[in-house]
């Protein structure tokens, strides 16, 4: 749900209007690939309720169609596949007592991000350029998941007090080692090594490239697969700098409560340690406790489906109960002055149950109706 700002910091996107007047999502399909193009390069294609329905009504006419043999995900203009969704209108729709406007977009948005991963005919997702929040939710359950060296991925929920989502745990869950948790909880950006390294994408293609293979996939020269001819565009990643950090990551994020991996973190000498306790102290209490819950509760479920209604009753908890959603919202977005009011303010405030409670919640509307 962000997009990459001045100096690398995670600064959420709002719901910018794109001048022209072309529909939020392109549908075509050609020589037996569907595409679909999320259009709204000037707010770096964020998603809204129209463009979710929009790829629905695509796929459900290509799931039958035997002119449509593979589908291609990109995104329009060089910034980013998806930086995410519209904050500030989740923000006001919180504020003004809508929230359940929000989950109407909730459950199209994750029904999709299940379809997608569920499709019978092969998804191939360009994640090239930002690509979080949302932009996980379309391309990192796609079958075919491609990265570029512009590619920037992450879940940075955290920075305004939410939670992970999109089916996001999931995959945080199933990331090496204890990455999940520090992915999950610091919304750290992860480059195209990374993301490989972590299990967010399956192959390193070259920005350059992508148009090769665009047409490659449409003229399905032999080798005739997708996963083979993508093999033919694909490069090897770059040692993964999270691979490198896995000593100090995986000995701090093992602490059973957030206060705990502060106090590992501290320990450390890495200079990465130390930032990452900084920034956790930033943070929303109530929004890493949470995370932390979610994402380890997530190794224990069957699968995308369950991951996706544990997240689904999490982002209801937090749009209908909790504060801190609309102020982190407001200090990242709404007035920028980075200074959010957490309600509670500290770890040690945090009720001890808290987590559970948001686990347990469970929303007036179920999420798969």
């Amino acid at each position: 749900m962000g997009e990459i700002g001045p100096a690398g910091n995670v600064a959420l996107v709002t719901d910018l209007a794109d001048a022209a007047a072309e529909p939020a999502v392109l549908v075509r399909a050609d020589r037996g690939l569907g595409r679909l193009t999320l259009n709204r390069p000037r707010a770096i294609n964020a998603l809204n309720l129209e463009m979710v329905q929009r790829m629905h009504e695509a796929l459900d006419a290509w799931e039958h169609d035997p002119e449509v043999d593979v589908v291609l995900l990109d995104g329009a203009g060089e910034r980013g596949l998806c930086a995410g969704g519209d904050v500030r209108g989740l923000a006001e729709q919180v504020t003004s007592g809508r929230a359940e406007d929000a989950g109407v977009f909730f459950r199209e948005e994750y029904a999709l991000n299940a379809r997608i991963a569920e499709y019978p005919k092969p998804f191939v997702a360009f994640a090239d350029g930002v690509t979080m929040g949302g932009g996980i939710g379309v391309a990192g359950h796609a079958r075919i998941r491609i990265v570029t060296e512009h590619s920037k991925l992450a879940m940075p929920e955290t920075r305004i007090g939410f939670t992970p989502d999109v089916g996001g745990t999931w995959l945080l869950a199933h990331a090496p080692g204890r990455l999940g948790e520090y992915l999950g909880l610091t919304g750290h950006v992860m480059d195209a090594s990374d993301a490989v390294y972590a299990g967010f994408a399956d192959h390193l293609v070259p920005r350059e490239n992508l148009d090769a293979l665009r047409d490659a996939l449409e003229t399905r020269a032999d080798p005739s697969s997708p996963s083979e001819l993508v093999l033919l565009f694909d490069e090897t990643p770059g040692p993964s700098r999270l691979s490198s950090a896995r000593e100090w990551i995986d000995d701090a994020f093992a602490a059973d409560t957030v206060a705990e991996i502060v106090e590992r973190l501290r320990r450390r000498a890495e200079p990465e340690a130390s930032a990452a306790a900084d920034l956790l102290g930033e943070l929303s209490p109530t929004g890493l406790a949470v995370t932390l819950a979610a994402i380890r509760r997530a190794r224990q479920l069957p699968g995308l489906r369950a991951a996706l209604a544990q997240e689904y009753g999490l982002v209801m908890w937090f749009a209908t109960t909790q504060p801190d959603l609309p102020e982190g919202i407001r200090a990242q977005v709404i007035d920028k002055d980075r200074a959010p009011r957490w309600q509670p303010a500290t770890l040690t405030d945090l009720p001890a149950d808290l987590a559970d409670t948001a686990l347990a919640h469970r929303p007036a509307v179920p999420i798969w109706g």
